[in-house]
């Protein structure tokens, strides 16, 4: 059935549109960009559709008998808008003119040359510089969820238990688009839940089992690789499957890696990813994000990294030699996968030459144990057959070096030959008429032609043919040149074909290195990250942790903050501890927690470390209960949804896990909230992990517990408020500062003295007075008493608390 076109007009629709329409329908879920000339044309709803999501004014295409919307992109600035549109959630399926428009009987062929979307993108101009991940999870025996990087091939995946573990495997890898089994798909409540935490395309695929493993998982592997061959046409390979083990890393829930702003920041622009990124490359920058999502948890592959960022913070000329060459380096892995989908253009192979270039010169720098695969016959090959600035497009022409193929050669001498022909012809037909202002000229429609002034029409010969008169001027053409024309045409056309067979051949040469290409991407990609890590260090003072069974850092440093102001350091020693930290509000005491973490996950990622000193031990986890990540928009009050972490804590953590508190039991009123937090303090306690728990209620900070300790930042009272020093010293905080900094805040005077006169009597009523009510309480025996008796004390008790009289009271 023919699928109609939105417009008016009794028509039938003219071929052009037909063309359009068929290939429309072939791909439904995509938004069709349809080549016509220099444009990507859509047309009818898709028309309008394009013109809303991107300004576009709408125009319209018309024939005898049918008018539809038409909007369209120019293809030089196609980079631009498809990238906008991926990100605003379109899948795009690009419909090129596969034959050049002189050659087409009638219509001119088109293909859909590439599906996009933001999952599948191997075009180096709209993927990011980070993984590009897309995901499928399927269930069966647990979750499956599968990752794969199309664009460089990445293909792996684990098996799951709880949907909490699923999250935080897919927080941490940020899939751009995610393809669910059918079952979840289907199933409501899960679906609200996933598209809530993450705002991604969601995508259909068959969830047909391939390859190793549980159910779960090869239902997941099937449906990536479906989905990947269908959007990048049968020829895409993966790497082989990998399994792997979250058991086998660090523990980073999604809780942990928001509260330390790793890769996104909460409030600012800063995140520790940010901070350490000094790498040179892509390949570098991907596999940096790869080790700070999955710290190690064995020390000796751990000091195997440190020793080399240890030698190239030792070696400062080095690392600066190193790092100048990386940036010259273009991104080997994805141009590897280019490679082999048959994606590469005559720039990616000129990016690969300037690559291999560098080589050598890494290799005389650091010797040969590099490891670097050999691939100097392939720069040869590269040297000899490519222009130095080739074009961007293959079907521009002139990319081939001269002296590389000798068939090209002799149809560039056949061509100039030709060309000479015509310059030739000018001077001869001068002298043969004797027309002095005689000249030959060229223009798209008439081609090659003479022509003569008016005032020398007399001495035109009569074998003259007249194509074209001007006011001035007329327009001639003879035999030969129309037949000296059409065999230069002849020649570009074979000229053109043949360099694109060349550029094919040595394409295809470079295709089968892609494995090497791969290797030495992974190589440098090391080396790259090795420096920054020391150029990180070097340039802000870390230092090499060490292992060991406690923990004691001198003079730490939260890596985030101290970029932005002048950061006091901090000392902590525990060792399987809860140690409580108390102090005012503003004085640093979650910057204090975070920052412990911070150095722990840098330490266990490889890296050196902000202290002057760190011996750590390895952590199988880092927990943490920090700030109001409030699922307010899920419903769940602030409290609710603390409580639920906490729980998830408590239920997780070991001795070998670093458990970070902040204020719990806020959420409540604060009865409830000493309860809870004191609850919470002695779980953690019995755990015997590293806790640190940031509090404002004193009265946890006197709880019998044999591992508490307390620590509190200083902050010191002077005339007219407040100092902070950010310092965080040993024992509890001497009292609340929390009408202190109000007035800090700038709450009016008389409001700040009210609270301050409430607090003085406050403390005093629950000192005084409370202390005998305690008393009388202790001293009775309830069972004893009679109804009227409990009430007569229940009275007499009130009275003591309010300090009134017993005789005032009504009853």
């Amino acid at each position: 059935m023919e699928d109609m076109l939105k417009g008016e007009g009794p028509g039938p629709l003219p071929p052009l549109l037909q063309q359009y329409v068929e290939l429309r329908d072939r791909y439904p879920e995509y938004l069709l960009l349809f080549q016509v000339g220099d444009f990507y044309e859509c047309f009818g709803e898709d028309a309008e559709r394009l013109a809303r999501a991107l300004g576009l004014a709408l125009t319209h295409k018309s024939s005898k008998d049918f008018t539809t919307p038409m909007a369209g992109i120019p293809i030089r600035a196609f980079d631009g808008y498809a990238e906008r549109l991926l990100k605003m959630g379109f899948r795009l399926a690009v419909a090129d003119q596969v034959e050049p428009a002189e050659e087409a009987e009638g219509l001119v062929r088109r293909e859909v040359t590439q599906l996009l979307t933001p999952g599948t993108l191997v075009q180096e101009t709209l993927l990011p510089k980070e993984a590009n991940y897309l995901a499928a999870v399927a269930t069966g025996d647990g979750f499956g969820v599968a990752f794969l990087d199309v664009s460089t091939g990445e293909f792996k995946g684990t098996l799951l238990q709880s949907k909490s573990a699923l999250y935080d495997e897919l927080f941490r890898h940020r899939p751009a688009e995610v393809l669910l089994a059918p079952e979840l798909r289907e199933n409501e409540a899960f679906l609200e839940e996933f598209r809530k935490r993450f705002p991604v395309m969601l995508s259909e695929a068959p969830f047909d089992p391939e390859g190793e493993g549980p159910l779960a998982l090869r239902r997941a592997q099937g449906a990536l690789l479906r989905y990947a061959a269908r959007t990048q046409g049968g020829s895409f390979v993966p790497r082989p499957f990998r399994f792997y083990d979250p058991g086998a890393f660090m523990r980073l829930p999604e809780a942990t890696l928001r509260a330390l702003e790793v890769f996104e920041p909460l409030r600012g622009q800063d995140t520790l990813f940010g901070v350490l990124d000094e790498t040179r490359t892509a390949p570098g920058r991907r596999l940096l994000q790869a080790w700070l999502r999955h710290p190690l948890l064995d020390r000796g592959p751990l000091e195997a990294r440190l020793d080399r960022v240890e030698a190239f913070v030792r070696e400062g000329t080095l690392r600066e030699g190193v790092r100048r060459l990386l940036f010259r380096l273009a991104d080997l892995e994805r141009l590897a996968t280019r490679l082999e989908l048959g994606r590469a253009g005559p720039r990616d192979l000129a990016a690969l030459r300037r690559s291999l270039e560098i080589l050598p010169e890494l290799k005389a720098l650091l010797g040969e144990e590099v490891g670097l695969p050999e691939l100097s016959f392939l720069l040869a090959e590269l040297r000899a057959a490519l222009v130095d600035d080739p074009p961007l497009k293959l079907s521009e022409g002139g990319l081939i070096r001269e002296g590389y193929d000798p068939h090209l050669d002799a149809l560039r001498q056949a061509h100039r030959e030709g060309v000479a022909y015509f310059l030739a012809l000018e001077e001869r037909e001068r002298e043969r008429t004797g027309i002095p202002t005689l000249k030959v000229g060229y223009n798209a429609v008439f081609g090659y032609h003479l022509e003569v002034t008016r005032p020398y029409y007399d001495r035109v010969p009569p074998e003259y043919k007249a194509v074209q008169t001007l006011k001035d001027r007329q327009r001639y053409t003879l035999p030969e040149i129309k037949e000296r024309e059409r065999e230069l045409y002849r020649l570009e056309a074979q000229i053109r074909r043949r360099e694109e067979e060349v550029f094919l051949e040595v394409r295809e040469k470079a295709k089968k290195e892609a494995e090497a290409l791969r290797e030495a991407a992974r190589v440098l990609a090391e080396l790259d990250v090795f420096a920054a890590l020391a150029e990180v260090a070097v340039r802000h003072g870390y230092t090499r942790p060490r292992f060991g069974e406690r923990l004691r850092i001198r003079a730490g440093r939260h890596p985030v903050v101290e970029r932005r102001t002048v950061f006091v350091p901090n000392d902590l020693e525990m060792a399987g501890e809860l140690v409580l930290v108390t102090g005012p509000n503003m004085a640093g005491k979650s910057t204090f927690l975070r920052q412990t973490a911070l150095i722990a996950l840098l330490a266990q990622m490889g890296s050196f470390v902000p202290a002057e000193e760190a011996e750590l031990p390895l952590f199988d986890r880092i927990l943490t209960r920090i700030g109001a990540s409030d699922d307010l928009a899920g419903g769940r009050s602030t409290f609710m949804v603390e409580m639920e972490e906490v729980a998830l804590i408590l239920k997780e953590a070991t001795e070998r896990s670093l458990v970070l508190l902040d204020e719990v039991g806020r959420g409540t009123s604060s009865l409830d909230g000493v309860a809870i937090a004191t609850a919470v303090a002695e779980a953690l306690h019995e755990r015997g992990c590293y806790a640190l728990f940031a509090t404002h209620y004193f009265e946890l900070t006197a709880l019998p517990l044999p591992r508490l300790r307390n620590l509190h930042v200083a902050a010191k009272e002077e005339e007219g408020g407040l100092t902070f020093y950010h310092q965080v010293l040993p024992g509890p905080a001497s009292k609340s500062y929390g009408v202190e900094v109000a007035r800090m805040a700038g709450l009016p005077k008389e409001v700040v003295e009210r609270a301050q006169h409430l607090l003085r009597a406050m403390a005093a009523r629950r000192e005084g007075p409370g202390e005998a009510v305690l008393q009388r309480l202790l001293a009775l025996d309830p069972d004893r008493l009679t109804p009227l008796e409990a009430l007569r004390l229940l009275h007499e008790l009130r009275a003591l608390v309010l300090g009134t009289p017993l005789g005032t009271m009504k009853g």
